[in-house]
């Protein structure tokens, strides 16, 4: 209840939707058009002040500014004649700031084009507008990020749900390897109830995840690497019941299936946290793609993603438990007839 009311109903921080034109050119005053998001540009009118961003030493802030509504204003720049920099096309962060909504930023908002290069000449021409004294973000917001927007709350669902994943197949290794030990009957139907909770949640992280592809990357299935891996991981469990049902020995039955899942469970790891590190991929946490960093993943969404991890891995057990105990029931059921 806590990851669903906090993580849905806290808002999102202030953010900037668009910016038209998003180019120009050396020597020219270019009016941008800003286009915000959870943004109160008319109340935070007074305060109100924009810049383009070189880098961390350069920036150049607006002349002029033009607020319409809350979401809605155009910002006036005087573009040099001469760039310090040695590239052709140069891109400028957006960066805004009033005391309503704090400090919002877009990177590359604007790419600038410079008809000839020459950094010395830029260097001597470029007057600076340092940023100085930014507003403070007020009240408890989810971070805005672009893309992303209302659908960074799936972090709370799609993420936690892989981890309480892992940690129901985990809990099924340990049953698993105590009957191997024992042979106690009651430890591979432990284990059997875990792996099928797991699977549920392997299912419906992998549902998730496709709603949020579909937001972010256009489409439910890319083939990314590490859709493709986590299908693998989920067809081998799948397996672990189709070999289950093959064997009408119990014992039989216990004893491949246990072996089995310790072999499942093996694969997982290198399938999911492996191999897309290893590759190019789009999604985060592969091929050099930061995941859950403090970028994405600051202090207001850690007070519910944590808790969320915990809440899902608790539910899993306690479904799995459930379960168990009717699997228990159905045979001594079976057992009296």
């Amino acid at each position: 209840m806590y990851t669903l009311l906090a993580g849905l109903l806290f808002p999102l921080k202030p953010g900037v939707l668009e910016v038209t034109p998003n180019s120009g050119r050396t020597g020219e005053e270019i009016t941008v058009e800003i286009t915000g998001y959870n943004s109160f540009y008319k109340k935070g009118e007074d305060s109100m002040r924009v810049w383009l961003k070189l880098d961390d030493a350069r920036s150049l802030q607006a002349r002029k500014i033009m607020v319409w509504d809350d979401r809605s204003m155009e910002a006036v720049f005087s573009i040099p004649e001469y760039l310090p920099v040695d590239r052709r096309v140069q891109d400028f962060s957006l960066i805004i700031d009033n005391e309503i909504d704090g400090a919002v930023s877009l990177p590359s908002a604007v790419f600038i084009t410079q008809d000839s290069l020459d950094p010395e000449m830029g260097e001597r021409v470029w007057v600076n507008d340092p940023i100085t004294r930014l507003s403070a973000d007020k009240g408890i917001h989810f971070p805005f990020r672009n893309i992303l927007a209302e659908t960074i709350r799936n972090t709370y669902f799609h993420v936690p749900l892989w981890f309480a994943m892992v940690f129901l197949f985990l809990g099924s290794v340990v049953y698993s390897v105590r009957y191997l030990r024992g042979f106690r009957i009651d430890d591979d139907q432990r284990a059997a109830a875990l792996t099928r909770i797991g699977v549920l949640y392997g299912v419906l992280g992998l549902i998730t995840g496709a709603i949020w592809a579909k937001y972010t990357w256009g489409a439910f299935w890319s083939w990314d690497v590490k859709q493709n891996m986590t299908a693998v991981a989920l067809l081998i469990y799948f397996a672990y019941f189709v070999l289950r049902s093959a064997f009408e020995d119990p014992e039989k039955q216990a004893r491949i299936s246990a072996v089995y899942n310790i072999f499942a469970f093996v694969t997982l790891i290198p399938l999911i946290y492996v191999i897309p590190r290893l590759t190019d991929s789009l999604h985060p946490g592969a091929g050099g793609n930061p995941a859950l960093g403090g970028e994405d993943l600051d202090n207001t969404m850690r007070m519910i993603f944590y808790p969320a991890i915990i809440g899902w891995t608790l539910l899993g057990y306690w479904i799995a438990s459930l379960v168990y105990r009717f699997t228990r029931l159905r045979e001594q059921h079976l057992d009296l007839v």
